[in-house]
């Protein structure tokens, strides 16, 4: 199974560089490309970032690795490893229309950061779009955000985000106002559907 994965994997992000996916502004010049954060850091899931970063810069868009300070981090369940382009003190909401939050241990590691809690939850007050899969909305928890939304994500943390006022359903794809949610890897065609479909209405 996790060798069928990493050749998933490898197959979404042929011909992407993973620490500079950035182009500024679409092949008409007619409107700038959006720019995608994906915040994560030590000990995040390999595919659940990787397969969007993939998805997404296929698709044409601008991704940008983030976190609480530049430099390479590691997977958790893999040698897989990725560049953190730029840490809190260099990012702002005005930078990006879309977050992405993958999971793994990660998640638990950034709700630790105050900076990343006061950036995610002034990110997510904006109104634009944030996608978290598996463990991601721990880091929204965090931010004191989840009261009174719908939300999927790891069936671990159902008691958690319940606790936090949400409402929990159990299933691959969840959207409720400006946040989709997701619960596992299993979901990841569907979750980097959702924000592909999201950006190409922005366009």
């Amino acid at each position: 199974m996790k060798k069928r994965y990493l050749i998933m994997i490898t197959f979404l992000t042929l011909g992407t560089v993973f620490n500079a996916c950035s182009s500024g502004t679409d092949q008409s010049g007619e409107k700038p490309v959006p720019n995608i954060a994906v915040l994560l850091t030590e000990g995040f899931h390999d595919a659940e970032a990787y397969m969007p970063m993939g998805y997404l810069v296929n698709k044409g868009y601008d991704v940008t690795v983030i976190g609480p300070g530049k430099g390479m981090v590691k997977a958790y369940n893999s040698d897989f490893t990725i560049v953190v382009e730029r840490g809190m003190d260099e990012v702002s909401t005005d930078d990006f229309a879309v977050l992405v939050i993958p999971g793994g241990h990660a998640p638990a590691s950034l709700r630790e950061d105050p900076a990343v809690v006061a950036f995610v939850r002034a990110f997510f007050e904006t109104g634009k779009p944030v996608a978290a899969i598996c463990h991601g909305p721990q880091i929204l928890i965090s931010a004191g955000v989840m009261e009174g939304m719908t939300s999927s994500g790891y069936s671990g943390i159902r008691e958690e985000l319940e606790s936090a006022g949400a409402t929990y359903i159990d299933q691959a794809l969840v959207t409720d106002k400006n946040l989709i949610t997701s619960r596992a890897p299993s979901d990841l065609a569907v979750f980097s559907r959702a924000i592909g479909e999201l950006l190409e209405d922005w366009r």
